[in-house]
């Protein structure tokens, strides 16, 4: 198969598809989080929590593991990551639409806490930092067991302050399994920023009071998070243990659809953070190594535009959960 070089700025070797597969991730990814904005506005999704802007962080990152043998926790932003994991856009709308056929959680969980058990993603809860804890216990058992795989999850900056972040990361470093924690910092714990969330530049400093390695990585740039998170992969399978990753990256809508991120942040500095956008970037550098024209990108949004209209459409003509199902994977045994 062909090669795509990237030169001088990564020095990584890229199968031609597997980079238009990267490119192709993130763009359905904002295109479905567009089209779920829209259904929540009509009243059709209760709530929506938005990845757009970091998209490229979460399609390497899910690229750079092997989901026969990986397992990924998510957070709540991940669509990009779970999609790229194996989720399909429909799976994806059953759960934001609440539809009994979801495999998240049988339309029980709010929406955006993505979990798919055969494809090897870990169902999230509400509470902030657990899918931590929750990774840490599936790469100690892999390595209990001799299993040749890893276990990566994600959070955002603002967890990282979370009693559980601190607790599983030391266990994780003190037993050294194979894990990677992957920070998402788009510099705001929803209406917080970074400045006056914790007293440090960098979350990925505080790797060094673990004992283990905290590596900075540009968001915007899928390329060189996809090679840190394949460094960090081969290392946890080396039985060198746990890595601490910090992608720098954006959030370019409001917290979730229930916040109005005008109180805390201009427009005029969310203009200036799109100029950071990983999906015009990726094209680009695309369209500058001959990988892609106005051809392909047109094919692609036809294919896209068609993929989120049979999503929306599938949802929408699944059954809702049946009443009497209300207390099941509630109780261990139905109420008296």
């Amino acid at each position: 198969m062909a090669k795509a070089k990237k030169k001088g700025l990564h020095g990584l070797d890229l199968d031609v598809e597997q980079i238009r597969t990267m490119y192709y991730y993130m763009v359905l990814s904002r295109e479905l989080d567009k089209r779920i904005w829209i259904l929540n506005r009509q009243g059709k999704s209760a709530f929506v929590i938005s990845g757009q802007g970091q998209e490229g962080v979460q399609v390497a990152a899910a690229m750079a593991l092997h989901p026969e043998t990986d397992w990924i926790a998510p957070y709540y932003r991940d669509m990009a990551m779970v999609m790229a994991f194996g989720m399909t856009p429909r799976e994806v709308m059953l759960g934001q639409m609440g539809r009994a056929a979801d495999p998240s959680s049988g339309g029980r969980q709010m929406p955006a806490h993505y979990g798919h058990q055969p494809k090897h993603i870990l169902t999230g809860s509400s509470p902030v930092a657990t899918q931590v804890v929750h990774a840490v216990g599936i790469a100690w058992s892999m390595k209990l067991q001799g299993q040749a795989g890893v276990a990566l999850t994600s959070l955002g900056e603002g967890s990282t302050n979370q009693g559980e972040f601190h607790e599983a990361l030391n266990f994780a470093a003190v037993h050294k399994v194979p894990l990677i924690v992957l920070v998402e910092n788009n510099g705001y714990a929803i209406s917080v920023p970074q400045e006056k969330e914790m007293a440090i530049q960098d979350v990925a400093v505080r790797a060094q009071g673990y004992g283990i390695p905290g590596v900075v990585v540009k968001g915007s740039d899928p390329l060189e998070v996809y090679q840190v998170i394949r460094e960090a992969r081969s290392r946890a399978l080396r039985g060198e243990g746990t890595t601490l990753v910090e992608a720098k990256t954006h959030r370019f809508t409001a917290h979730s659809s229930d916040d109005d991120d005008r109180s805390y942040r201009s427009r005029e500095h969310l203009e200036e953070e799109k100029k950071d956008d990983p999906i015009p970037r990726m094209r680009e550098w695309m369209e500058s190594e001959k990988l892609w024209d106005k051809d392909a990108e047109d094919a692609l949004m036809k294919r896209i535009k068609h993929e989120v209209d049979d999503a929306t459409e599938f949802a929408e003509a699944s059954p809702l959960p049946a009443a009497e199902t209300i207390y099941d994977h509630v109780y261990g045994s139905s109420p008296a």
